[in-house]
């Protein structure tokens, strides 16, 4: 990777994609963004190219690729919404990946997730490994770089663990709780997946931190932190799963899906391969307690809406406000 080559990443203005290109262009890269958002703010200003996403045109799509040395992918959904669906995002993929075939672009960096799988049970699960069969099967030179569930600044899983714990007396877990998750750092992610581009030979990164917890033991690291002492109830995944589509409409948005939760208890966000992550969540935590989940962040909002919360969002925000810190 030389200073001054053209990178494309899917995403810049979202969540991996703005860590990514901030670390690119902290080496002196040129970056290019393709988004579904370019009315979006930018938040690098001048400094990257904004093209929109140009599914269906092909020919479109080669152009605003060509010229580019390594794509980084991290266009994906995290749910089903209005037309958006985990096949579209497949299909969608599958065309990025072809235009980057003829565009001549010499690196795919795609991120996908731990224990991606065709295989699997789970449409989530399933989608990112249809995904990696397709790339692998492409004959572009590859990189997959498989996060366990992030945190950093402006995460939404863990923030909003926290912004729950911070707003209500009772915190509720889906089942017994002791399923496994292992956290990793959104900048060491970056620094892989930047890492891996310049390495020559196709890889598969699992990118996980060098901590495991279980569910209940991180929802409990994290209420201690912030210095509130919501009680922990265990309930049946169903009434879970309800309880936290009523905390969807308050908010506007959607909190947890059952394909998450049943991810989640089937212990798919950990990995049997040594920690690729270097930074510690609890560590982390100490440093960043104070700020995490003062503000919900909202999934439909940064994909879908690209807005405010909506008025029931503030409604609950105005009566959960003589709680907080």
């Amino acid at each position: 990777m030389q200073p001054g080559e053209l990178s494309v990443v899917t995403g810049a203005f979202g969540y991996t994609g703005r860590y990514i290109t901030g670390r690119l262009l902290s080496r002196g890269q040129r970056v290019k963004t393709l988004t579904g958002h370019p009315d979006r703010p930018n938040p690098f200003g001048g400094s990257i190219e904004v093209a929109a996403y140009s599914f269906r045109d092909r020919k479109r799509l080669v152009e605003n690729l060509r010229g580019a040395v390594t794509l980084y992918n991290t266009y994906w959904i995290r749910f089903p919404y209005g037309k958006a669906s985990f096949l579209t995002a497949v299909a969608n993929t599958a065309k990025l990946i072809d235009a980057a075939k003829e565009a001549g672009v010499q690196r795919f960096v795609h991120i996908s997730i731990t224990n991606a799988s065709d295989d699997s049970d789970l449409p989530y699960f399933k989608g990112k490994g249809m995904v990696e069969k397709i790339l692998i099967g492409s004959g572009l030179s590859y990189a997959i770089i498989r996060p366990s569930v992030l945190f950093g600044a402006g995460d939404v899983l863990i923030n909003n663990i926290a912004w729950m714990l911070r707003r209500f007396p009772l915190f509720v877990i889906p089942g017994a709780g002791d399923y496994r998750l292992q956290p990793v750092f959104v900048e060491d992610v970056a620094e892989m997946a930047v890492g891996a581009a310049g390495r020559e030979q196709n890889l598969i990164i699992d990118a996980v931190g060098p901590e495991i917890f279980t569910f209940e033991q991180l929802v409990r690291l994290i209420a201690q932190k912030i210095k509130r002492s919501s009680k922990i109830v265990h309930l049946n995944p169903g009434p879970a799963l309800f309880l936290a589509r009523l905390i969807g409409f308050l908010v506007n948005d959607v909190v947890l899906t059952r394909d998450e939760a049943n991810g989640l208890m089937a212990n798919l966000l950990v990995s049997g391969n040594p920690p690729t992550g270097k930074t510690s969540f609890s560590e982390w935590l100490d440093l960043n307690a104070c700020n995490l989940g003062t503000r919900y962040a909202s999934e439909l909002s940064r994909h879908f809406w690209h807005g405010a919360h909506g008025g029931r969002s503030r409604f609950l925000e105005r009566i959960c406000s003589s709680e907080r810190a």
